[in-house]
């Protein structure tokens, strides 16, 4: 992580001293699978402490939540306590995920413990300024500590709600195609249906959805362009075919369009912290040069536009975004 980036962190309060960083959490001497209530792997494992260490981890953990939660009030957690720390081998970013109770009221919340990396945290900011989601985490050095965000699993969604009769399929394709156009926009990679998470809000006259990526491990660094949209991916079929279903060519040039005003919004309100993350992430190698090149030749062709010929960096292949967003809207 560069030190361009640790002051964009700290200035935009991103940044702390915590108690219990990623590598402490390494310090287990064994392992069990976590199954859940069908007796399915979870892919997570619940790892064992020496016990004068789980002690230590465990203060340090609430000081945590307090901080992530309350900018360190401790009073939040004085009736808290960490039920359990379960660490996932799959993927690339391997997380810790911390399970806190309310010994009062049996209330619980998760947060993550994360190494943290350049992209992850580009892919953060992007998707605070750009997202109508907030975003809550904390930066230590190589500590990344995130928020939990809740929903349904879109895999899981996807296979066990997705046809509810009491659900408008309309506005979960809406939703999907709005979201399959912000990732495009600001080059949010892998949001295979396991990356995203479903929110549903009852309304007095319906359901409302909103898709919301839940990992940012591969933020503008792929070359392929069909890596940042969502609609390729096998493991998101089910919501192409509803889009398929209920859809027409025009609704989803509407919806897109409607993506592309909120995005535009967003920049304009966010424009100093956009201007700043662009000064600090243009100086960063975050992705290769043949990435780079392959990606602003398929955006090239994609839009028609010969300017992207002209960039050098993923950072100026995004600004080239939102600034076409901007054309576009305006026009």
């Amino acid at each position: 992580m560069s030190s361009e980036l640790r002051k964009y962190l700290r200035f935009y309060q991103r940044d702390a001293r915590l108690p219990v960083a990623y590598h402490d959490l390494l310090n287990f001497y064994e392992s069990f699978p976590v199954i859940d209530k069908n007796g399915k792997d979870t892919l997570w494992e619940s790892p064992l402490y020496p016990p004068y260490e789980l002690e230590r981890l465990h203060a340090g953990l609430k000081k945590v939540y307090a901080m992530l939660k309350a900018s360190g009030n401790l009073r939040i957690v004085e009736h808290k306590y960490i039920d359990r720390i379960d660490y996932c081998k799959f993927g690339n970013s391997n997380p810790f995920r911390i399970k806190i109770v309310n010994r009062l009221n049996d209330i619980y919340d998760y947060f993550y413990v994360k190494k943290a990396d350049s992209s992850r945290i580009y892919g953060l900011e992007l998707e605070e300024i750009f997202s109508p989601n907030q975003v809550n985490y904390i930066v230590d050095g190589e500590t990344l500590i995130e928020e939990h965000i809740a929903g349904i699993p879109g895999d899981e969604f996807a296979r066990t709600r997705m046809r509810d009769p009491d659900y408008n399929p309309i506005r979960i394709a809406k939703e999907f195609v709005k979201f399959n156009e912000r990732c495009k926009i600001t080059l949010l990679g892998d949001m295979r249906s396991y990356n995203f998470v479903m929110q549903i809000t009852p309304d007095f006259d319906d359901f409302q959805f909103r898709l919301r990526a839940i990992d940012f491990d591969q933020q503008f660094y792929e070359g392929n362009l069909k890596v940042y949209m969502p609609q390729f991916f096998k493991e998101n079929l089910p919501y192409v075919q509803l889009a398929m279903e209920h859809l027409t060519d025009k609704t989803v040039v509407q919806y897109q369009q409607e993506e592309q005003s909120s995005i535009m919004y967003q920049a304009k309100a966010e424009r100093y912290r956009l201007r700043d993350l662009r000064d600090v992430c243009i100086k960063d190698k975050i992705s290769t040069a043949d990435n780079i090149h392959q990606l602003r030749e398929s955006l090239a062709a994609h839009y028609s536009d010969d300017h992207y010929h002209k960039c050098e960096t993923m950072t100026e292949i995004i600004e080239l975004n939102i600034k076409n967003v901007i054309r576009m809207v305006i026009a």
